[in-house]
C-alpha cells in the first residue's frame, strides 16, 4: 500500500517534467514578427531561434557565476498563452540570482502571434536549456529535408544530451499496434462503424488493436468532439489528456494512474460492499513496429453476498480464501475482505500489414456476442503467445497460452497444476455481408514431464490430428463454427456453435448421450435503434448441453482457475440476454436482462452424482449415459437485471463515474448447503479506469 501511494505521487510529479518537455499537440508554432513569412514547416526553427537569440542578448550574467567560478546550465519551463505573451513556469537553478535574471529576460520578450490548434489560439510550453556562462550561439541550421541540429559552443561540453528532439504528444495510441482494454460498453461505441455493409473487417478476434479499428472510427475525431476547454494543467489533465506523455522521433509513451473505487450495499443480505482498486497504467512505442501496454492493480474489497459466495466456491489450494471472478487469487483482507493484486500487459509487434504478433498476459476473447461459447474473458488473466495474420479476405489468429488448475485433488507437491491451450481461429469474409468462422482448440497437460508439446506450435495443421498422435487421451479437443450476416449497415445477426465430441452417432441420434457435449448461440444487434445515435440494442440466446467443456481427465477441463474459458455459466444452461447501450457526449448508460434456466449438481450424501453443469466435474460419476437434458439435476431459475448510468470524465484515459442497480432472482428446486434460494439487491457507486469487463451475472 505504501509503495503504491508513492508512486501515485511520483507519477503526478514526473507527468509535470515530462509535460514540460513535450509541450501541447498544437499544429501551428507561436510566430514571432520576423518569422513572418517563413513557411510553416520552418516556424518552430525559427521560433527557438529567436528565442535564443532573445536570451543571449539579453542576459547578464550575475557577479556570483564569475565568483564561484560556476559551470553548468539552467532549466527553464515557460508558456506562451493564448494572448501570445511568455510566462516563465518554473527554473531550475543553482543560484537565485540565476533565476531571477533568467525571469527579468522574459518579461522583456515581445508579444507575439500564439501557437494554434484546428485553427483556434491555443497555450504552448516548452523547455529551454540555458548554459552558464553564456556560450558563443550559433543559430540552427536547417539541413537538406528539414533535419535540424542546434548546437551551443564555448563551453567544452558536448550538447547530444540537450538536443535529444522532443516532440508533441499526438494520440500517437490510436494509430498503435496496442490491444483496445475489452470494454463491452466502448466496443459498443465502434462496432458500428466496423460492421457496415462492404468493410472486410473482422470483429470476432479480441481484444481489437487500435490500428485496425482506426481506419473504420477515428478515435482522435470523436474524442475532439467531447473536449472541454481547459487551460490549467489540472484541468486538462482530468478532464481530456492522459497524466504524462512523452514522445521523441523514434518513440513515445504515456503513463496515467487510475482507479477502480466502489462503495455500495446488498441490501438483502445487510452487506455494505466496497472495492479499494490503485492502478498504474503505461504505454507506448518504440519505432513503428513494436508497442507495448502494462498495467498493476493493487486491490481490496467486499462484495454482494452472491458474489462473495461464488468466489469462495472457488477457492484455490495453498489456504488462500477465494478466487476474485475474472480477476485472480485472492487473499484474506481484514475480517471479511479480500486482498487480490492483478498485473496484466503485453508486448505487441507488427513487423508488416499482414502479420501481428504479441506475447502478454490478459485475456482473449472470439465471437460477436456478449457471451462466447468458444474463448471469453471470463476467467482470470493467463499468459499468451498470439499471432494475427491478415491478407486478402482473411484473418487467422493463432494462440498458446498456458493455464493452472488450482484445486486441492490435482495440485502436486504444494504448486499448481499447469496446462497448455492452443486454438485456431480463421475468419473469411464469404460476402460483404457475410463472414464464416473456424474454430479449433486443443487442451493438453504436462504429463509424462512433456511440457509445452511442440506438436501444436504449427499453426495451420488441424489440432485433432495432432491430438490423436499424441496419445488422445492426453490432450482435449474441441471445434467450433461461428458466422454473422449484415442485413443493413444497421442491423447484423451472429451465431455460434461448439462441439466437444466427435462422435456424430452421439450428436445426431437424439438419445441424450452424455457425449452429446454441444452449445449454440444465436443474436442479433441494432445500431442506431430507431433512428436514434449512438442507442445500440443486442438480444442473444445461449444454450449449453450437459457435460460440456468437462473431461474424464478432469485436468483438461476447459477452464483456467476454477473458472470457465467460456460462458459464464458453464455448461448444461439455456439464457436469454437482452442488452441496451447508450452514450450522448460523456453521458452513458446500459441496461442489462438475463433470464436462465440452469443445472447444478445435488452435491448431498443421498445425491453427489455429476448432473453435468460443473465445467469440473468427473464423467466418472456421471448420472446417465443416455437421456441427459439442459438444465438436468438441480434444476434452477435465474432472473439478472442491471442498470448502470455514468459520466466519462476523461475519455483518453477511460476514467469513468457511475452508479449502478443489480437486482437477481435464484430460485433452486432444492435448496442443498451450496444452493439455496436467493435474492439480491446491490446498489454501487464508483469511480473507474474502464480497462476490463467486470462480470456480475453468474
Amino acid at each position: 500500500m505504501k509503495i503504491f501511494s508513492v508512486l501515485l505521487i511520483l507519477v503526478i510529479l514526473f507527468s509535470h517534467r515530462i509535460y514540460a518537455q513535450t509541450g501541447n499537440p498544437f499544429e501551428k508554432y507561436p510566430v514571432f514578427s520576423n518569422c513572418e513569412p517563413v513557411d510553416i514547416k520552418t516556424l518552430e526553427v525559427c521560433f527557438n531561434n529567436t528565442v535564443r537569440e532573445l536570451i543571449h542578448a539579453n542576459f547578464k550574467e550575475p557577479n556570483v557565476v564569475a565568483e564561484e567560478n560556476y559551470t553548468g546550465s539552467m532549466n527553464v519551463f515557460f508558456e506562451v498563452d493564448r494572448e501570445g505573451n511568455f510566462k516563465i513556469l518554473y527554473v531550475d537553478a543553482v543560484y537565485t540570482k540565476l533565476k531571477e535574471e533568467i525571469r527579468r529576460v522574459f518579461q522583456q520578450f515581445p508579444q507575439i502571434t500564439p501557437a494554434t490548434y484546428n485553427g483556434k489560439p491555443t497555450y504552448a510550453q516548452y523547455t529551454i536549456t540555458v548554459q552558464v556562462p553564456l556560450g558563443k550561439f550559433i543559430e540552427k541550421m536547417v539541413a537538406p529535408q528539414s533535419i535540424v541540429t542546434d548546437k551551443i559552443i564555448g563551453t567544452g561540453k558536448n550538447p547530444e544530451y540537450d538536443d535529444i528532439e522532443r516532440l508533441p504528444y499526438e494520440n500517437d495510441e490510436y494509430r498503435s499496434g496496442i490491444n483496445i482494454p475489452l470494454s463491452h460498453h466502448d466496443y459498443s461505441l465502434f462496432d458500428p462503424a466496423m460492421n457496415q455493409v462492404g468493410t472486410n473487417s473482422h470483429t470476432a478476434q479480441k481484444p481489437f488493436i487500435y490500428n485496425e479499428v482506426n481506419r473504420y472510427y477515428n478515435f482522435e475525431a470523436e474524442n475532439q468532439k467531447i473536449l472541454k476547454n481547459k487551460t490549467s494543467w489540472f484541468g486538462r489533465k482530468w478532464w481530456n489528456e492522459h497524466m504524462v506523455t512523452l514522445k521523441g522521433k523514434d518513440y513515445w509513451i504515456t503513463l496515467d494512474p487510475g482507479v477502480d473505487l466502489q462503495v455500495g450495499k446488498d441490501t438483502d443480505a445487510d452487506i455494505d460492499t466496497y472495492n479499494n482498486t490503485r492502478l498504474i497504467y503505461a504505454q507506448g512505442g518504440i519505432g513503428k513496429k513494436v508497442n507495448f501496454f502494462a498495467v498493476i492493480y493493487e486491490s481490496q474489497g467486499r462484495f454482494a453476498d452472491y458474489f462473495n459466495r461464488f468466489a469462495e466456491a472457488r477457492k484455490p489450494d495453498g489456504g488462500n480464501p477465494a478466487i476474485i471472478p475474472a480477476r485472480g487469487i485472492a487473499k484474506s483482507f481484514k475480517s471479511d475482505s479480500y486482498d487480490y493484486p492483478v498485473a496484466t500487459g503485453h508486448v505487441s509487434y507488427t513487423p508488416s500489414k499482414h502479420f501481428n504478433i504479441q506475447l502478454g498476459h490478459g485475456k482473449n476473447f472470439i465471437g460477436d456476442g456478449y457471451r462466447s461459447l468458444l474463448l471469453s474473458d471470463n476467467a482470470s488473466p493467463y499468459p499468451f503467445f498470439k499471432l494475427n495474420t491478415t491478407f486478402w479476405k482473411i484473418k487467422y489468429t493463432n494462440t498458446w497460452m498456458s493455464l493452472r488448475d488450482v484445486r486441492p485433488e490435482v495440485t502436486a507437491d504444494g504448486s499448481f497444476r499447469t496446462k497448455f491451450m492452443a486454438n485456431h481461429y480463421l475468419s473469411l469474409n464469404i460476402t460483404k455481408r457475410l463472414n464464416i468462422g473456424l474454430f479449433e482448440s486443443v487442451i493438453w497437460e504436462n504429463d509424462n514431464d512433456r511440457g509445452f508439446d511442440f506438436n501444436y506450435i504449427n499453426p495451420i495443421i488441424f489440432l485433432r490430428a495432432i491430438e490423436f498422435s499424441t496419445g488422445s487421451r492426453g490432450g482435449n479437443a474441441l471445434i467450433g463454427l461461428s458466422t454473422k450476416y449484415k442485413f443493413t449497415n444497421r442491423v447484423n445477426a451472429y451465431a455460434q456453435l461448439i462441439i466437444d465430441e466427435f462422435s456424430s452417432g452421439d450428436i445426431f441420434g437424439g438419445e441424450g448421450s452424455y457425449k452429446n457435449k454441444t452449445g449454440y448461440q444465436l443474436g442479433a444487434k441494432y445500431y442506431d435503434a430507431f433512428g436514434i445515435k449512438n442507442f445500440y440494442l443486442q438480444v442473444e440466446y445461449n444454450r449449453v448441453r450437459p457435460f460440456t467443456y468437462s473431461h474424464n481427465t478432469v485436468v483438461l477441463n476447459y477452464g483456467h482457475n476454477n473458472q470457465s474459458m467460456a460462458h459464464t455459466l458453464g455448461a448444461n444452461f439455456s439464457e436469454f440476454i437482452a442488452i441496451a447501450r447508450y452514450q450522448r457526449g460523456r453521458i452513458f448508460g446500459d441496461l442489462k436482462l438475463i433470464v436462465a434456466e440452469r443445472g447444478f449438481e445435488f452435491n448431498t450424501k443421498e445425491d453427489d452424482l455429476f448432473y453435468g453443469g460443473s465445467i469440473y466435474g468427473t464423467e466418472d460419476n456421471r448420472v446417465s449415459d443416455d437421456g441427459n437434458e439442459v438444465a438436468q439435476g438441480n434444476t434452477t431459475d435465474f432472473f439478472h437485471v442491471e442498470l448502470q448510468a455514468g459520466y466519462l470524465i476523461n475519455p483518453a484515459t477511460d476514467l469513468k463515474v457511475y452508479g449502478s442497480l443489480i437486482f437477481r432472482d435464484f430460485k433452486p428446486m432444492v435448496n442443498t448447503e451450496t444452493t439455496f434460494e436467493n435474492q439480491t439487491t446491490w446498489v454501487n457507486f464508483g469511480i473507474r479506469t474502464d480497462l476490463f469487463n467486470w462480470y456480475n451475472d453468474f
